[in-house]
């Protein structure tokens, strides 16, 4: 199965911070793909811009080591590279200052879609929208789009979306989060919402709990310095896992459209309950000298910062009502896996008696590694000897459902540019879902604060402090293994 590759309209698309890691990474390899795949218009064109003192053909020769690098395997040796490549320009820019805006200005071509990628900290956010705006780069047509971090904390969340309302509406503003690019994201709405099956099931009274994993096996690594002043709880749960829970709680939408979705996702934030103090568990890694332990990749020997955590939440409405959610994030664990599980309430009754055991069926929507759905139901043991029961998975896979062309489902990346192309906001947050998260993050962070309390250390390797286990065990209920 192929997808279907929908064109956009031509474009001129400027990457700011255009050298940066997320750029060479991510944007520009995203880019090339969707190039390949024949969605990239004639007359687009793709400019970085940055302070470094580079030309167009030093630029499209970084751009080119980075389509080979993490371009995913793509063929470079075609010519394909090389025609991409002629989209390719670069501009220096100072973005506090006046040098390179007007230089800028004259590359771009008038009458096609404008869109400015802040590729940058969110400190020189307010210089970018500024001087787009006084130089005539942008116009009530154009777009930005901005990466997190969204703010530290609800103030400066509040002051960040001030900043930006001053140049530009809501309607021209993307916040990226590539949690909500993902294909087996947008396929739990599919799921929910396109099937008979499951949406009338997805409530209280047949779904015990929710569980939203997502583990990493790397460390801080190079961004102590950064994830020492934000920590698992600000770096991953106010937005990543924020979006994931709000997906999986949000009422339909009356449509699929931008607003009407977001609209349904900031009812699931301000429904959430404050998170109890011994219902949140922190955590630190430790490497016991074998490894290097979370202080020493933060530069800190008496950091407090938390590297994992995990939380039961509530959403109170008349949905979710006596359902807690379990999350939980964290770095250095015993596996990269990012899943939510929906495990449903067991059967009323069971007519096969005490030894067949207990057996629930579990939705399992699989994030990373291996995109896809897995459902566990209950069956029959094969063989004589009486009624024993086994639980076996319905699994798809992405990559087996559909075929030896799924390699060209885009990834986040390329999705969401394609998407603030074509206008279309609905997997972009809106200022007030951020405003509103902060809003619920704060009370949690500042309670730990005011307790005093330090993170629990854990094993590199491990499934994390045991106490996460305990949130769980004191409701007789237990996490499901990340070792897969």
């Amino acid at each position: 199965m192929v997808s279907r590759v929908i064109p956009v309209d031509p474009f001129d698309l400027v990457i700011f911070g255009g050298t940066g890691d997320l750029a060479r990474r991510k944007i520009l390899p995203g880019l090339f793909r969707r190039f390949c795949a024949g969605q990239m218009p004639e007359g687009a064109q793709i400019i970085g811009a940055a302070r470094t003192e580079m030309d167009d053909a030093g630029f499209r020769d970084m751009v080119a080591e980075a389509i080979r690098e993490f371009g995913g395997g793509r063929s470079c040796e075609d010519g394909t590279l090389d025609e991409f490549l002629k989209l390719i320009g670069y501009q220096v820019v100072d973005a506090k200052g006046e040098d390179g805006w007007k230089e800028l200005k004259a590359r771009l071509n008038d009458g096609l879609i404008r869109a400015f990628y802040f590729s940058v900290g969110p400190s020189l956010f307010g210089d970018l929208a500024e001087r787009l705006r006084h130089f005539g780069l942008a116009d009530d047509d154009s777009r930005v789009v901005v990466e997190k971090p969204f703010g530290h904390d609800l103030k400066t969340a509040r002051a960040l979306n001030a900043t930006l309302a001053q140049h530009f509406d809501e309607t021209q503003i993307y916040r990226i989060d590539h949690y909500l690019g993902k294909e087996t994201v947008q396929n739990l709405m599919a799921v929910r919402f396109g099937n008979v099956l499951f949406e009338p099931l997805w409530n209280a009274q047949y779904v015990d709990h929710i569980q939203i994993t997502v583990a990493e096996t790397v460390g801080v690594g190079g961004r102590g310095g950064y994830y020492d002043k934000s920590g698992a709880m600000r770096d991953m749960v106010q937005n990543h896992l924020m979006q994931l829970l709000c997906l999986i709680a949000m009422e339909p939408p009356a449509r699929f459209e931008p607003d009407a979705v977001r609209d349904e996702k900031l009812k699931v934030i301000r429904a959430l309950d404050p998170v109890l103090p011994h219902h949140i568990v922190r955590g630190q890694y430790d490497g016991h000298g074998v490894e290097p332990s979370y202080r020493e990749d933060a530069g800190d020997p008496r950091s407090t910062t938390e590297s994992f955590i995990a939380l039961k939440c509530h959403v109170s409405n008349w949905r979710w009502a006596g359902t807690p959610f379990y999350l939980r994030t964290g770095k250095k664990l015993r596996a990269r896996a990012s899943e939510i599980a929906v495990v449903f309430k067991d059967a009323p009754h069971s007519i096969f008696g005490a030894d067949a055991g207990r057996h629930r069926n579990i939705l399992t929507i699989r994030l990373q590694p291996n995109e896809g759905m897995e459902l566990g139901v209950t069956i029959k043991e094969p063989g004589p000897g009486g009624m024993r029961l086994v639980d076996v998975p319905l699994d798809m896979s992405f990559a087996d459902a559909l075929g030896p062309d799924s390699e060209e489902v885009p990834d986040a990346y390329e999705r969401l540019i394609m998407d603030v192309i074509r206008g279309n906001q609905t997997l972009f947050m809106r200022g007030d879902e951020v405003e509103a998260a902060w809003a619920w993050t704060d009370p949690i962070i500042e309670g730990w604060q005011n307790r005093g309390e330090a993170p629990k250390p854990y094993d590199v390797g491990s499934s994390g402090p045991d106490d996460s286990l305990m949130l769980m065990h004191r409701d007789g209920r237990k996490w499901r293994d990340i070792r897969t």
